[in-house]
């Protein structure tokens, strides 16, 4: 109960906050930060200072069960607890925990519908169905389809390919009962954020190969290659959220064994791409570590004649995808997203 009361605080703080004029945060947040050519958006560095002046550390500071405790909180501060959505429900989907929401607009229609299977992020070690709950609900509310959230099993009691088997496993069994489930086979969509964007690639790239129907890939700020070196790592890997520790963590984690780290199932940049590859639809962020290692994905994709999109936001850092419940600026591009998929799977009837 305390911990609950502290979160909605928090919330209630930051809402307020971030609901100030703009001209009050930008005082509030200091001189503008430019680098690479880019400048961090005024809602974002203004948080950022927030955390730094409170010294809040994140998840991969504490052990793994206390991280994931926090990086729950947080998600919670900045994604709310209350969402509209038309249902939830929880089930098994072959012995996978998946959460189902159905937009107001959908929940008397009997009808199959158009539907996302999303797989949150949070490295393979953090995360879950209640992290990103709020997103969940927006997305679905928005884009106007049904969403089945994926709960795979997380490192490093699992390690890879536990969370992969999960997810293609869910999305095969979603397929194969789809009347069940009330899932329009040719309006169906996978996606994710960070360690969920690498899932949901990876869903996509077996779909294909295993024949079964995919209308679009949803991938946020995906993570492709678990050796990058890209520059946006250095770049960025240190005072945006998602740093260095983190990613070593993720990696050490889920991939113990070296080996392991340059499977095309995992490192999807070292993959063949077939040539049935459902449409792509990539966004990253400009202050993201991962920016980089996602375009070069998208431009591998592009090559190989796969229908991409790529949909950078130059202001935005890593995680910005749950920020749906305080500000304007990270909300907005969420909307924006949800009304692009629910265009996708409008046009793909």
């Amino acid at each position: 109960m305390a911990s609950d009361l502290i979160v909605t605080a928090q919330h209630l703080m930051l809402r307020g906050l971030l609901s100030l004029p703009a001209p009050v945060k930008r005082a509030l947040a200091g001189r503008p930060v430019v680098l690479d050519g880019l400048t961090l958006e005024t809602e974002t560095q203004l948080v950022l200072r927030l955390q730094r002046l409170l010294r809040e550390r994140g998840p991969e500071a504490y052990d793994v069960p206390a991280g994931r405790r926090v990086l729950d909180g947080q998600s919670r501060v900045v994604g709310g607890t209350s969402q509209p959505i038309g249902s939830v429900e929880e089930r098994s989907l072959g012995g996978v925990p998946v959460r189902i929401y159905v937009p107001g607009a959908r929940t008397e229609s009997s009808a199959p519908q158009p539907t996302l299977v999303f797989i949150h992020g949070g490295g393979f070690v953090y995360g879950g169905l209640d992290s990103h709950d709020a997103v969940c609900r927006v997305l679905a509310e928005r884009a106007g389809v049904q969403v089945i959230s994926v709960d795979y099993r997380l490192a490093p009691e699992h390690p890879f390919p536990a969370a992969y088997d999960d997810c293609v496993a869910a999305y095969s069994w979603i397929v194969e009962h789809a009347v069940e489930l009330s899932v329009d086979r040719d309006r169906l969509a996978v996606g994710g954020d960070s360690a969920g964007g690498n899932l949901a690639a990876a869903v996509a790239l077996d779909a294909a190969r295993s024949g079964l129907p995919l209308a679009l890939q949803l991938l946020v700020y995906p993570t492709t290659d678990m050796l990058a070196s890209q520059g946006s790592r250095r770049l960025f890997g240190e005072g945006f959220y998602l740093n260095t520790a983190f990613m070593d963590l993720a990696t050490e984690a889920y991939l113990p064994v070296e080996g392991d780290r340059t499977d095309p199932r995992v490192s999807m940049i070292r993959a063949e791409i077939p040539g049935n590859l459902a449409p792509a639809y990539v966004v990253t962020a400009g202050f993201d570590p991962l920016r980089d290692e996602g375009e070069a994905y998208a431009k591998q994709l592009a090559g190989a004649g796969v229908e991409v999109t790529v949909d950078r936001r130059d202001g935005m850092i890593h995680g910005f995808l749950n920020w749906v419940g305080v500000g304007s600026a990270a909300r907005g591009v969420v909307l924006e997203l949800a009304d692009r998929l629910g265009e996708a799977l409008t046009a793909s009837r």
